[in-house]
């Protein structure tokens, strides 16, 4: 292993027009394709833009990855590489001059300076970015790895932290498999395929970054959340990671080659394909147009088929043998210690956006729960006014009817896939339940609550230690700080050994148990607590639900 540390200076033309010389520190590692050079900045070393995977452009568009081209010369990784695909979305934000393209298989590393010439063997956290299998990037402000780093250091924990790209939409998740006359010129779940891939990066190259291979946690919120529990069911995932962190898991969104079908034959009618759909014909269709067509299928799948979304992991006998909820059931998932858990106000997000992708009124949670009795008449599934009982009985209270139904979504969403998950893994690895209910005083005033990926601020530390967050606008700013410290030394402490401690909180956060069910409430203070979802769980019954 050859770590190089050397000055560069750039001469640079500011604003005023005169020139200055500024000098920086970069960092030359030789991975096992080439070298990279980062940079070394406010004790934090930082790799961008590198490639895990051949482009999946050309004939390898919708096939899974494979192992970049090597190079020798020493490779530019001061910048992010490219989005993958995706349509715009003003509420996310994913860095300053990022551009989108299907070359967009790379990842970024955030190390302890020194780490990768000093032989360290850190902690390594992959991220999992969420945006319901749509959009997002690991480029994303919001998952900057330095502030976790300086954290790692300061709570004596240091941790490599690693964000990646994967394919979304049509791009990552489309179905194609049975077109005639295709003979598998497409595979499955090519997003999953390079998450895989990322992970065996890391397996190969971390140790040149001061990371530890053996201590590898992958973790991830939402759609990243989902990806990490179909990880802990997917054969080829084995041996690349040793622990888990899984946030707001639509675990059980992974449908079966039929629904798959039923999605990728809405794509091929909103994208216009030839007749016939001919895979040459249709790798020459610009991204644009994929783009646009799968942004159409995103949002007709909800508004026609209430609860289901249109892009996720497909069970397909190969990557993704089985359902993932039955494999951690029948104790045939990795058995990795795991946290999981939910944010209290998950649906509000989706009201607030007014988005068909939740349900979140009565006609929408009929519509659904119709829906899924009509496609498993097998199922012994509770009826809404049954599951109702749960959520203030069976009384209409004007005013509190739809926050009722808000809860019905956001259980069979996201809290009981959690609840289940801990409840069937519990029996062969640890696992570490929690819920997330802090919110600031203006989330309160808007009726937001603890919503969906507010808790990610927190986790990474940006933006909510900084003067510019506006969600402190109305106070909070000591009491978020506080419990910005101590989630970041839960995540970091099981990171590095499987011990989600703080010692900031006195609050012991046991693992859960179908016995106990210790659970741990993330709030002003920390509060551990057992039976907290009880009441669900008898509403909801112990078997998951939700659609194939």
């Amino acid at each position: 292993m050859s770590v190089k540390v050397a000055v560069v200076t750039d001469t640079r033309c500011p604003s005023q027009g005169t020139l200055e010389t500024v000098s920086e520190e970069a960092v030359i590692v030789d991975t096992v394709f080439g070298p990279v050079s980062g940079t070394r900045t406010g004790g934090v070393d930082n790799w961008r833009g590198v490639p895990y995977a051949a482009p999946p452009v050309g004939d390898l568009r919708w096939r899974r990855s494979r192992d970049p081209q090597p190079w020798t010369e020493v490779r530019d990784a001061t910048a992010f590489g490219h989005v993958c695909p995706q349509p715009a979305m003003p509420v996310i934000d994913l860095g300053a001059g990022t551009t989108s393209d299907e070359d967009c298989l790379h990842l970024n590393i955030w190390s302890p300076t020194g780490a990768a010439e000093d032989g360290d063997r850190h902690a390594v956290m992959v991220w999992l970015h969420g945006g319901a299998y749509i959009c997002g990037a690991g480029s994303q402000p919001l998952y900057d790895g330095t502030a976790l780093v300086r954290a790692s250091v300061e709570e004596d924990v240091p941790a490599v932290v690693v964000t990646i790209n994967y394919r979304m939409g049509a791009f990552g998740f489309a179905e194609f498999g049975d077109l005639p006359g295709t003979d598998g010129a497409f595979d499955t779940n090519c997003g999953l395929s390079d998450v895989v891939q990322a992970l065996r990066w890391v397996q190969r190259n971390i140790e040149r970054f001061g990371g530890d291979p053996d201590r590898v946690t992958v973790f991830g919120e939402s759609a990243g959340g989902g990806i990490v529990t179909t990880l802990l069911a997917m054969p080829a995932a084995k041996g690349l990671f040793a622990r888990a962190i899984a946030q707001s898991s639509p675990a059980t969104s992974v449908y079966d080659r039929e629904r798959g079908a039923r999605y990728g034959e809405l794509f091929l009618e909103e994208v216009h394909a030839p007749d016939p759909p001919t895979p040459d014909a249709l790798r020459r269709l610009p991204v644009a147009a994929l783009v646009s067509a799968g942004t159409r299928v995103f949002n007709r799948v909800p508004s026609e088929f209430p609860g289901t979304i249109a892009y996720a992991p497909m069970i397909d006998g190969d990557l993704v043998p089985r359902d993932p909820m039955e494999a951690i059931r029948d104790g045939d998932a990795h058995d990795v210690p795991l946290m999981i858990g939910t944010n209290r106000d998950e649906t509000s997000l989706f009201k607030w956006m007014k988005t068909p992708l939740m349900p979140v009124t009565e006609q929408q949670v009929q519509a659904m729960f119709e829906l899924i009795a009509q496609e498993q008449p097998e199922l012994a599934i509770p009826g809404v006014d049954d599951v109702a009982v749960a959520y203030g009985g069976e009384s209409r209270i004007p005013g509190r009817n739809g926050a009722r139904f808000m809860g019905i979504s956001r259980d069979l969403a996201f809290r009981m896939p959690a609840v289940w998950i801990a409840e069937a893994h519990s029996r062969h690895a640890p696992v570490h339940l929690y819920r997330y209910d802090w919110a600031t005083p203006l989330f309160r005033v808007l009726g937001i609550g603890a919503t969906h990926a507010t808790e990610l601020p927190y986790i990474w530390g940006n933006p909510a230690s900084t003067k510019a967050d506006i969600s402190y606008r109305l106070g909070g700013r000591k009491t978020g700080s506080r419990v910005r410290r101590r989630m970041q030394e839960r995540w970091l402490g099981f990171a590095d050994d499987g011990d989600p401690v703080s010692s900031d909180s006195p609050a012991q956060w046991k693992p859960y148990t179908n016995q106990e069910q210790h659970s741990l409430l993330i709030g002003a203070t920390d509060t551990a607590v057992t039976e907290l979802d009880r009441n669900l769980l008898r509403a909801w019954g112990s078997d998951a639900l939700g659609f194939r």
